[in-house]
């Protein structure tokens, strides 16, 4: 396996997962930095945006994994909640709390939240692609058991390799949203269509994931039949008449 450490000196780590983070942080700036005129803000409004969006993102995810995937864990280790570089950031999570973060801030600017929605999720899903084989590489968020051809050896059991199936899945949607954006369209279609795709791709990737289920699926499950729902009325609804 890949070591998780990609360099260290002394007890200074730089890890993989958190690389991936920084870079998604990184991409959302200067993408959204080159689009500001398009969305209203100005540099220094794009900067503030960033910052609040990386707390909003990492809390939101943090503390979604610590109370809702581990908290038997973390109740028994306070202290290992504020050791992010271990890995341990929910997608649900950082989902809600990007979500709650901007449109705060949309409300404070008074812009268009599906403009600014738009633009922003075109380098997230590209860096929550390469979050996936971050979690690879820290040998976490592993599929089922299996005998499938191309399955992963871990801890003695061959398993499925749910972080590339998911992080394949979210490439595709990049590419999809990408494309998007490169013709005109009604604002929002971007940011509906990134919330409808990744939900059903979660939906479906998750049957492989070894993960409790209740009544069959996962807790991301029940979360993903909802937010699909939502957002594929609001696309038939707004955009595919």
């Amino acid at each position: 396996m890949i070591d998780p450490v990609l360099l260290k000196i002394g007890i200074f780590e730089i890890r993989w997962y958190g690389l991936v983070y920084v870079l998604g942080f990184l991409l959302v700036y200067f993408l959204l930095n080159k689009y500001r005129n398009r969305v209203g803000l100005n540099e220094e409004d794009v900067e503030s945006y960033v910052f609040y969006l990386i707390l909003g993102t990492v809390i939101g995810a943090r503390l979604f994994h610590v109370f809702i995937w581990d908290f038997s864990y973390y109740s028994n280790h306070v202290l290992d909640i504020f050791k992010l570089w271990e890995g341990g950031m929910a997608f649900c999570g950082g989902f809600f709390g990007s979500i709650l973060t901007s449109y705060i801030f949309c409300k404070k600017k008074k812009i268009s939240f599906l403009k600014l929605g738009d633009v922003v999720v075109i380098p997230a899903i590209l860096a929550l692609s390469l979050g996936r084989i971050a979690n690879f590489v820290n040998q976490e968020l592993w599929g089922t058991v299996t005998n499938f051809k191309y399955c992963v050896d871990f801890d003695g059991e061959c398993r499925h390799p749910y972080q590339i199936y998911s992080a394949i899945k979210r490439f595709f949607i990049f590419v999809v949203l990408f494309s998007l954006n490169l013709k005109k369209r009604k604002d929002g279609l971007i940011f509906w269509s990134f919330i409808c795709l990744t939900s059903f791709g979660r939906f479906f990737l998750d049957f492989l994931k070894d993960e409790t289920k209740y009544l069959s699926l996962t807790i991301a499950q029940y979360f993903s039949i909802i937010v699909f729902i939502i957002s594929f009325y609001i696309l038939i609804r707004d955009y595919w008449r």
